[in-house]
């Protein structure tokens, strides 16, 4: 099996996948081995997130570092995940289509590279429904 094709076949470098507590039902993100609420009582089951939500809170950035330069200015948003999670990430799109309570489903883009000719990095980010 090659290098790219074993990176490929991890679940959870290409999916928002979290976790589930069997015994209260609740889902985290990033995925937790113990339930904060059930504690040692529970068991915790991986869970793919269907990766839709609604936007919490934005910002448009401008200043960056070099690493995410030519993206500025670009808008990091809260996303509360349908299945109640919240989490942190960039959303693909003009500043004028979004606001609070925007629905966004999660999408698959580059993030970044290892230099000119290095490896390019790819990752969840969001768009607008």
């Amino acid at each position: 099996m090659g290098v790219p094709r074993f990176w490929r076949e991890i679940p959870n470098r290409y999916n928002l996948v979290g976790s589930r507590c069997a015994s209260c039902g609740e889902y985290y993100y990033p995925p937790r081995v113990i339930c904060p609420r059930c504690r040692r009582r529970s068991r915790m089951d991986p869970y793919t997130f269907s990766g839709e939500g609604t936007i919490e809170s934005f910002t448009e950035v401008f200043v960056t570092s070099t690493e995410f330069e030519r993206e500025v200015p670009y808008i990091l948003a809260i996303v509360r995940l349908d299945e109640g999670p919240a989490l942190m990430s960039q959303v693909v799109c003009d500043p004028d289509e979004i606001d609070i309570g925007t629905r966004v489903r999660a999408i698959f883009r580059r993030i970044g590279e290892d230099g000119e000719k290095g490896i390019i990095y790819y990752g969840t980010k969001f768009a607008p429904i």
